[in-house]
């Protein structure tokens, strides 16, 4: 048997490794353990290596069925066309194999045999329409991040259950991963090259991706995929992950549509992959579905069950350096869009001082997200440059939201909002923040600090409700996110159909 029909039989047919034990503790020395299975995927810890393995199915092609495949990809590119416009995806895919099943007909000195011809087809469609060969890690679900570090090192995948994983998936020449990024590029129209040597970018169903060629990565091209995710996280589930309690989430949705009268101006800061833009969904999704959204991102990641909403996103400059249009630019003119809501991604530069004066100016619940370690430093990066809001702006900024990533030895990676906090203005000076919900690390709780909130004092006043009526408009509120988490409705569309009609009916009451 040639080593190309064992490759062949090995695509067709992977079997399991024998000596792998299913078992949840730690492995003894010459084990696997299999942690998990579903699908062709397959994930294992062993007992050498203290960051598990996630495999599926793969072939490593090198040799002379490189050198076969790479023949046939120069000639399926030059010949083969589809209308592209009228099919799906899969619908594409028959296409194409079809029409290289019909060159390897045509073209016998390529000398393919005929029970390879399959695998080979299947290769090349692969590679002309899917992601060649981290196409299985692209319709994963459960992945969050695909990352290339370069040729010859393994590509690593971060899991939602399991983290970061290692996979039994390897490019081998770094000219492979080049093609894979330049084909990306070129199917949203954009460049990568020596010249621009960095790709960041969101595909057409919202996954993210950047990617880098040397000489910015010395060790050869990198790749890494953000996916979207297609059913994303509701508010059921933050407080299923302990991301927020019942109260603090009753307590952000009230702040958030503002009991119709003084919505919140709402800044979520945290850390790189804190879910920053996460919660900021979430929030999002409280504001009543009778006003004018108007969302602004660098990437696209929002992802709104709501019917009046408009996406902006920023446009870099060309091949030729021109046409770029900037956060800023998107703000200042979604001021000219007599919105109700503004929602800006992230808040890095000029976009700070324009979304404050337009809190400033009259606009409420405005929110937005920013880099930052604590509500502190939240206001000194707005005050200081590029930003640079002036400190007398400051205090039109109700809500300081704080998420972490934390790392706990216990439980693992956690995200976690820490602390809620105020800001209190102080005649001029700088202004101050009060803390009004805090977590404790020891309980992994958030609670009530029991300070007295300026927020709710203004909602008081603009509502003409009572304290007590506060606090009972709070606790109905947790009642209906505790029902909705008993009868298992967690999807952001069941969870928004629930809140948009309680508002409803408690406008309707006034």
């Amino acid at each position: 048997m040639t080593y190309l029909d064992k490759l062949v039989r090995k695509a067709k047919s992977e079997k399991p490794t024998p000596d792998v034990v299913k078992r949840d503790d730690a492995p003894k020395k010459g084990e696997r353990v299999l942690l998990q299975e579903y699908g062709n995927v397959k994930i294992y810890r062993d007992f050498e290596d203290p960051m598990p393995t996630y495999e599926v199915p793969t072939p490593h092609y090198r040799g002379d069925e490189k050198v076969l495949l790479d023949a046939l990809m120069e000639i399926a590119v030059s010949v083969v066309t589809v209308d592209a416009t009228a099919l799906t995806v899969e619908e594409k895919k028959k296409q194409y194999y079809s029409k290289v099943i019909d060159i390897i007909d045509q073209t016998p000195e390529l000398n393919i045999p005929v029970n390879a011809k399959e695998f080979f087809a299947n290769a090349v469609v692969q590679e002309m329409v899917g992601y060649g060969l981290i196409d299985p890690l692209v319709k994963d679900d459960f992945l969050e991040e695909i990352m290339i570090i370069g040729p010859n090192k393994p590509v690593y995948v971060y899991h939602r259950k399991h983290e970061m994983l290692k996979t039994n998936i390897v490019f081998y020449d770094d000219k492979d991963i080049r093609d894979l990024v330049d084909r990306i590029a070129r199917a949203i129209g954009r460049r990568i090259d020596t010249q621009v040597p960095l790709l960041d970018a969101r595909l057409g169903d919202g996954t993210r991706v950047n990617a880098t060629l040397p000489p910015i990565s010395l060790e050869g091209a990198t790749l890494t995929l953000r996916k979207f995710k297609a059913d994303p996280l509701s508010v059921i589930d933050l407080v299923n992950h302990g991301t927020m309690s019942y109260e603090l989430a009753a307590f952000l949705w009230l702040a958030t549509d503002g009991a119709g009268a003084y919505p919140a101006n709402i800044l979520i800061a945290g850390g790189t992959a804190s879910g920053k833009t996460t919660t900021l969904n979430v929030l999002a999704s409280f504001i009543p579905n009778n006003e004018r959204i108007i969302s602004i991102e660098d990437t696209a990641e929002l992802n709104l069950p709501l019917n009046h909403w408009i996406r902006m996103e920023v446009r870099p400059p060309s091949i030729e350096g021109t046409g770029e249009i900037t956060m800023n630019d998107l703000v200042k003119n979604s001021l000219r869009m007599r919105p109700d809501r503004i929602l800006v991604g992230e808040v890095r530069g000029a976009e700070g001082y324009t979304m404050f004066a337009a809190m400033n100016t009259g606009h409420r619940g405005v929110m937005g997200t920013v880099h930052a370690n604590s509500a502190k430093e939240t206001l000194v990066r707005l005050n200081s440059p590029p930003i640079s809001v002036p400190t007398i702006m400051l205090d039109s900024l109700n809500l300081i939201l704080m998420q972490n990533r934390i790392q706990d030895r216990r439980k693992g990676l956690l995200r976690r909002v820490t602390e809620v906090a105020e800001i209190i203005s102080s005649d001029g000076a700088n202004p101050e923040v009060r803390v009004i919900y805090s977590w404790d690390p020891a309980k992994d709780v958030i609670y009530s600090t029991d300070n007295n909130s300026v927020y709710v004092q203004t909602l008081m006043r603009f509502t003409g409700m009572t304290k007590d009526a506060v606090d009972k408009e709070i606790e109905e509120r947790v009642k209906i996110l505790k029902e909705l988490n008993a009868q298992q409705k967690r999807s952001i569309d069941e969870v928004t159909s629930v809140t948009q009609g309680y508002v409803q009916k408690k406008r309707a009451l006034l």
